[in-house]
């Protein structure tokens, strides 16, 4: 099971993962906590710019979803229907309604009754900064902690990660490669996560490809596609592994995995 924020969210960190895993016959949950309201809109239009809405972007973002899943071999797709809360600093975030604000008991127990229903061994989420810090991702990392906690059915619990020597290796490209505004790829020491905690490096090379589709079906959303318009060799890079740190193991598996169900099978 691979808790995430938004509708796109699914791609980039766990997609590889979880097509295969799809491949292998195991059943793949898939839970969004909101519905991508504050996405963009037509042509790009922003929260708050005239033309944007709500109701039509969230429809819009869900039926993407749909097909991202598909390309992904998701068995399952669940919803906890919540509001969106926008980027850091925006003024979504101070709607009572927003999935940042909703107290995490709340959540996690709706979060809990899909855990008991799926039985999932495995749940994969965001790290407690939730990555780059959006309030969303954050708020995600601990809805998905406590609901765990809470049903105690878990084996295993990740946090998505991107090791920092992959970073480098990265933006050492993009420069080298003479990348147009390769600048904008110069990462600061202390973005990702430092190498030594990384736990669990899945290779999925193989699925690269469907990872794409997968991107390309959230089309509405151009800020999720911007790898699309970087040269082959850089997507190849960018979608050939994927990286985790285990933050809950109640079976004996190595101290260093390629394989998240190491110890289960």
């Amino acid at each position: 099971m691979a808790v995430h924020a938004h509708p796109d969210d699914e791609v980039i960190g766990t997609g590889g993962m979880l097509a295969r895993y799809s491949d292998e016959g195991i059943r793949t949950v898939l839970v969004t906590c909101t519905n991508g309201e504050q996405g963009d809109g037509p042509d790009g239009v922003k929260p708050g710019e005239p033309g944007h809405d709500e109701a039509a972007v969230s429809q819009v973002r869900l039926a993407e979803l749909r097909e991202s899943a598909g390309h992904l071999g998701i068995s399952d797709v669940e919803l906890l229907g919540y509001r969106d809360s926008g980027m850091e600093g925006w003024n979504a975030n101070k709607h009572p309604e927003a999935f940042a604000n909703t107290p995490v008991d709340v959540a996690a127990a709706k979060l809990a009754v899909l855990i008991e229903r799926y039985r999932p061994q495995v749940v994969v989420t965001y790290d407690e900064k939730g990555g780059y810090g959006h309030p969303d991702h954050v708020q995600a990392h601990r809805v998905a902690v406590a609901a765990v906690e809470l049903s105690g059915i878990p084996d295993k619990l990740y946090y998505t990660a991107i090791p920092r020597s992959w970073m480098r290796t990265m933006s050492d490209y993009m420069r080298e490669a003479g990348v147009q505004d390769a600048e904008d790829w110069e990462i600061p020491d202390e973005y990702g996560t430092p190498d030594e905690l990384v736990t669990t490096i899945l290779d999925v090379s193989l699925y690269s490809e469907r990872k794409l589709k997968a991107i390309e079906a959230h089309g509405s959303q151009g800020d999720s596609a911007f790898i699309l318009g970087m040269p082959d060799e850089v997507q190849r890079l960018f979608f050939s592994g994927e990286a985790y740190t285990r933050q809950l193991c109640k079976v004996q598996a190595p101290d260093h995995e390629d394989d998240l169900f190491a110890g289960l099978r």
